[in-house]
């Protein structure tokens, strides 16, 4: 078996265990409080990951950090992104909320150019308006005209909050890779989050029955698993032979919707998808692009 092959399944595994951990969450949305769902797929994901940390000997050294701040930041902002992107799941199909989520990475470019003063290619700028339009074909007629869907305009604008704050969570990352150890920066995160959700208990949790408890610590474990399958990706293979299998969390949205809660996407969707995914791909290929062709022309 070769190791692109590993990775690629390792990658595929991860976007199903994504999938299920969604899926789960979106079983107890209209019954569980956010931050008591945002505190079991936390605390539960860290057992998983202590586990690996430990199998790889990053268990305890590999947490020790140069940038508190930075990891701060990072949680902060990916705390706030998971408690958006959890309350948008009940309002919105699992499908609609993951191409919603597809636009982060499109929004990071632009807080890239910002904050960090990085430049942005004309086939970025294009991405970027495909994102945006993609965005657009698919909320727009649903919040717009006679019939706009209000519990849908609150899950859109949630599900855009995400992607703001999963963006500026993506630069953070960025920066604290360059000096942290991927493990330290994944275990602050849930352990932030974990906190964070527990902190919410004042406000009023409830008592989950059996099955409610199941799905609450099931997304926990395929949330530890599906990061763990990840990170261990992008050991056997290069981050660019693995982005376009990210995708497939569409597919996998698009059949748990129909199965699960008999939802079949309309022409919008579909379109907006093309858009989207368009989008995502010029901007995560046009710089390996353009440093394929610098390489090129030092060699001639």
């Amino acid at each position: 078996m070769s190791s692109d092959f590993t990775g690629i399944a390792l990658r595929i595994g991860a976007t199903l265990f994504f999938t299920i951990m969604v899926l789960f969450i979106k079983f107890v949305t209209d019954d569980i409080p956010t931050g008591q769902i945002v505190f079991y797929r936390s605390a539960f994901a860290l057992i998983p990951l202590v586990l690996f940390l430990y199998w790889t000997k990053d268990f305890p050294s590999g947490l020790k950090t140069k940038r508190p701040l930075g990891h701060v930041a990072r949680c902060l902002m990916g705390c706030m992104a998971m408690f958006a992107s959890f309350a948008s799941l009940k309002y919105l199909p699992i499908a609609h909320a993951t191409v919603i989520g597809y636009i982060a990475p499109i929004l990071a470019v632009i807080l890239a150019r910002l904050i960090l003063k990085e430049e942005v290619t004309g086939a970025r700028w294009l991405g970027i308006f495909f994102g945006f339009a993609g965005m657009l074909v698919l909320i727009l007629p649903k919040i717009s005209g006679v019939a706009a869907d209000r519990d849908y305009f609150i899950g859109a604008s949630l599900g855009v909050l995400m992607a703001v704050l999963t963006s500026g969570a993506k630069i953070q990352i960025r920066s604290l890779a360059k000096t942290e150890n991927a493990g330290a920066i994944a275990f602050y995160f849930a352990l932030t989050c974990a906190v964070a959700g527990l902190a919410t208990l004042p406000f009023g949790w409830v008592t989950p029955n059996a099955e409610q408890l199941f799905w609450l610590i099931g997304c926990g474990f395929a949330g530890g698993f599906a990061h763990i399958m990840m990170t261990l990706s992008y050991q056997y293979s290069e981050v660019s032979k693995l982005a376009t299998f990210e995708y497939l969390s569409l597919v996998f949205a698009v059949l748990s919707d129909l199965i699960f809660f008999a939802i079949i996407p309309d022409v919008n969707f579909y379109l907006s998808s093309v858009l989207i995914i368009m989008a995502t791909l010029i901007v995560a290929f046009s710089d390996r692009l353009g440093k394929f062709r610098a390489t090129k022309q030092k060699v001639i």
